[in-house]
């Protein structure tokens, strides 16, 4: 997608040598923005709500609601390294959260092997996903609407309208439940997953080549870069962590039904927009990312336990993910500026 680049605008270490304080701490702020914003707001709320906000309690209701949310962020952040977006993140977790517990309810399959088969099949999509976008040339954006809408149709047609419900074994439920050190396990996964793509993206020849192919897919190939085996590649990892985000929800809701999901579609890509609006502005990246989610689950608690009305988050959602694109835009257009 033209309108994603890696192209990052954070000072070099030789741009901040011979600045005063102030200057560096000028030049600073643009970069760190959002988490001193961030910060800010876990600050002022805890203030303003000190019996609620800054409690144990609270922070346990964040990372278990946010925490799937951030998990199809970065999903949805592996592609737009590669400057390509993917929509499955909110259609696929409809389906895969069904599948998960349909397997178990109606085919009386064993939770591991549901859990497999559905993974497998998010793999599956997102191969499907990539090769409609490397090699039938299909503009990412709209070949991952098209198959988006075909696994929500495929998810009303399984329904049939109506709940997937039945007992499931409780290490399914403990998928979700449990809880280590006090806190949701949800959040380990995501603490893990983070990790490793930080790793990934900013250590191996992997991320290099996944960056260079963001910033001019003509360029990376120009370099012996096989640009299309990459794309497929990310198109995978991002299929296969919506699948994963799908089993979680399963085992948090218990419940199926086509009606959940894609309320996770605009949180999940604002998150990974905001994440390319700070640590390394215009350009997409992990801890950005983390970040851009965090602002979202911190706002939303806050405001709510203000008593703002139910529309309250998905017009919170929606500002943040306009002011997300502005900032990101003109991040680049910055580094456009200064490369020429």
């Amino acid at each position: 997608m033209p309108g994603i680049q890696s192209n990052a605008v954070e000072p070099t270490k030789d741009e901040l040598k011979g600045l005063s304080f102030g200057r560096k701490l000028v030049r600073l702020i643009p970069t760190y923005g959002l988490v001193i914003l961030m910060f800010g707001l876990i600050v002022l709320f805890s203030i303003l709500l000190p019996t609620t906000f800054p409690t144990l309690l609270n922070v346990r209701a964040i990372l278990s609601d946010k925490a799937i949310i951030a998990m199809l962020s970065l999903a949805a952040m592996i592609p737009m390294v590669a400057g390509r977006i993917d929509l499955t993140v909110g259609y696929g977790i409809v389906l895969w959260h069904i599948l998960a517990i349909s397997l178990q309810t109606l085919y009386g399959l064993p939770w591991p092997v549901a859990v497999a088969i559905v993974l497998v099949l998010g793999v599956l999509i997102g191969a499907l996903n990539g090769l409609l976008v490397e090699v039938a040339r299909i503009d990412s954006f709209i070949a991952t609407l098209g198959t988006g809408t075909i696994l929500y149709a495929i998810a009303l047609w399984h329904t049939g309208g109506r709940q997937m419900v039945g007992a499931l074994p409780d290490a399914f439920y403990a998928i979700n439940g449990t809880f280590v050190a006090g806190l949701p396990i949800t959040a380990i996964y995501v603490l893990v997953i983070t990790l490793l793509l930080w790793i990934a993206l900013e250590y191996t020849p992997i991320g290099r080549y996944l960056y260079a192919i963001g910033a001019n897919q003509r360029a990376a190939e120009l370099n012996g870069i096989p640009t299309r085996k990459f794309v497929i590649g990310a198109f995978v990892a991002s299929g296969l962590m919506t699948a994963l985000a799908g089993v979680l929800l399963a085992s948090k809701l218990r419940i199926g039904q086509a009606s959940v999901g894609l309320e996770f579609l605009l949180p999940a890509l604002v998150g990974a927009f905001l994440g390319s609006t700070t640590i390394k502005p215009g350009r997409v990246n992990v801890w950005g990312t983390i970040v851009g989610v965090m602002i979202l689950a911190v706002g939303i608690s806050g405001i709510q336990q203000f008593g703002g009305s139910f529309w309250v988050e998905p017009l919170f959602n929606g500002t943040t993910l306009l002011i997300a694109i502005g900032i990101a835009g003109y991040a680049q257009r910055k580094r456009g500026a200064k490369s020429k």
